[in-house]
């Protein structure tokens, strides 16, 4: 058993770096289309607000629909939907509306970020795994090496290496989840705020 350790040692080192150089390519990718994404949607979400703002300084209720006619957005969309329930309905059944808006676009906005949350939190462990592989194999060198200090020295600097690649790895697969998480939770508090705004144009309407 020990001798099959000492031989995973020996290649370990080198498939953990592998593993981690392709988990630092998957995530930059995913980072890349992920702020790509969403500064669309900031782009589009920003535009928007300020109609809503618009709406609300001049309390004229007709630019309502003019927001709603910009399915560039997820809040005109949203705000289209509402206003035509609300056509066909009134305000019954509104929330609900929202609620199944709501749950099919987030998975869309949370795309791929499951991903980047896992190699932030498990990329240390796999170079803390090629570290011990590769302090394995250095001890295992410096028993062939007879002694030789210098030969274990620049093993252990070797195995090291994957402690580090695996922290540069995770340090920006976390940041950028976070930064993304903090996207989607204004895009959500957006659509809910769209939501109020149907509401006080329904009641108002009724009135």
């Amino acid at each position: 058993m020990n001798q099959s350790f000492l031989l995973m040692g020996q290649t370990g080192h080198e498939v953990t770096l592998w593993v981690l150089v392709a988990l630092s390519l998957m995530s930059i990718s995913i980072i890349i289309e992920r702020f790509l994404a969403f500064r669309d949607l900031k782009k589009n979400s920003v535009k928007v607000a300020n109609r809503i703002k618009e709406v609300l300084v001049t309390n004229d209720k007709t630019k309502i629909g003019q927001v709603a006619e910009d399915w560039n957005s997820l809040e005109g969309r949203a705000l289209s939907y509402g206003m035509r329930h609300i056509e066909e309905n009134g305000v019954n059944g509104l929330d609900e509306i929202f609620d199944v808006y709501t749950k099919t676009e987030r998975p869309r906005l949370e795309k791929n970020l499951n991903f980047l949350a896992t190699v932030g939190s498990n990329a240390p462990f796999i170079g803390l795994l090629g570290t011990v592989f590769g302090i394995m194999h250095a001890f295992q060198a410096l028993a062939d090496a007879q002694g030789d200090p210098s030969v274990v020295m620049v093993g252990i600097s070797q195995a090291l290496v994957a402690t580090a690649i695996g922290l540069m790895v995770a340090l920006p697969a976390v940041i950028s989840y976070n930064y993304f998480r903090k996207q989607v939770s204004s895009v959500l508090m957006n659509l809910e705020s769209i939501r109020d705004l149907c509401l006080t144009h329904a009641k108002t309407k009724r009135s």
